[in-house]
């Protein structure tokens, strides 16, 4: 069934989640494009097999270097990630999350693209006060500037969809977590607690620390972006655990894992801050056939570790 992509694009491939896909792809011997502005990727992450160029999706050179390329799968991450940011500088946001994939559903058509994968966001998607876990047949309500503009990106490729034909599958994550995760993105708590716990540092976590969130490990994001990719499947789903996770419970899993002694300090929540996240992934078992398999006891082992490395 993958015989059909030759190549692939994934613009952000040098970041946390689209270096994984890279290295994912290029084990399926697809020939894999990568563009990156570095703003948030880093050069490490990108796989030497891969053809890499520094480049934005905002670049005015970027729909020629599309037209040269002719991918046939596009893996769409290039984002502006950080939730906080968006609230902060809502045009930046969108210039860059609606703006990028607007230009990319856009250039589909012309191209012969003939799919698209979109990173989205459930964490940032639903309103707060729905019902726990989230799923698609929850109406979108995101309140923040980083989940409008997701769910703007959603609706320009059904858009894309509904005119040129360029089936697309948008990916809804929960709080994703892993190896080469950096401290920016919606799940970067982990990654923070994991540095600061290595270095045996003091570490703060924001208002009672009984907020809640769906960590889903990397390597199963991953997978469900190649079960997106071939299975004949248009539209948005959830890929997340459907368990809560509060971030005292996190912070005492790591603490044993490192052996890290500190008590945490609590500061102020900052506004906005969701109070409960949960994703159901029952869409995606049924449709992608696909469930999480990494357990979060073993996940942050490994995670951990992967910093311990460094």
């Amino acid at each position: 069934m993958a015989k059909k992509y030759k190549t692939a694009l994934v613009t952000g491939g040098a970041g946390f989640i689209g270096s994984h896909i890279v290295d994912a792809l290029i084990r399926r011997r697809i020939k894999v494009y990568v563009i990156d502005d570095m703003s948030a990727g880093q050069k490490k992450n990108i796989n030497p097999n891969a053809h890499f160029t520094k480049m934005s999706i905002l670049n005015p050179a970027f729909p020629k270097y599309l037209k040269k390329i002719k991918p046939d799968v596009v893996f769409h991450l290039a984002a502006q990630i950080n939730l906080r940011q968006s609230v902060i500088d809502p045009p930046a946001d969108a210039r860059v999350n609606i703006m990028g994939t607007l230009t990319l559903a856009h250039l589909a058509g012309e191209i012969g693209i003939k799919k698209i994968i979109f990173s989205s966001s459930g964490g940032a998607m639903y309103p707060s006060d729905a019902k726990i876990p989230y799923s698609e047949k929850t109406p979108p309500g995101p309140i923040s500037p980083y989940g409008i503009s997701k769910r703007a990106g959603e609706m320009y490729l059904h858009y894309a969809y509904q005119v040129h034909g360029i089936p697309y599958v948008a990916l809804r994550y929960a709080n994703v977590y892993g190896p080469r995760q950096n401290s920016k993105g919606e799940a970067g708590v982990i990654s923070i607690f994991a540095k600061q716990m290595l270095a045996g540092k003091p570490l703060t976590i924001t208002g009672s620390g009984k907020q809640t969130r769906d960590f889903v490990n990397v390597e199963d994001i991953v997978r469900a972006n190649m079960l997106a990719m071939n299975r004949k499947v248009v539209g948005e789903f959830n890929i997340g655990t459907g368990k809560e996770t509060d971030i005292n419970t996190l912070f005492k899993k790591m603490a044993k894992i490192t052996g890290y002694s500190l008590p945490a300090r609590k500061t102020p929540e900052p506004p906005g801050e969701v109070a409960r996240s949960a994703l159901s992934g029952k869409k995606a078992k049924k449709m992608l056939g696909w469930e999480p398999k990494v357990k979060i006891d073993d996940g942050l082992k490994k995670t951990i570790r992967s910093f311990q490395k460094k």
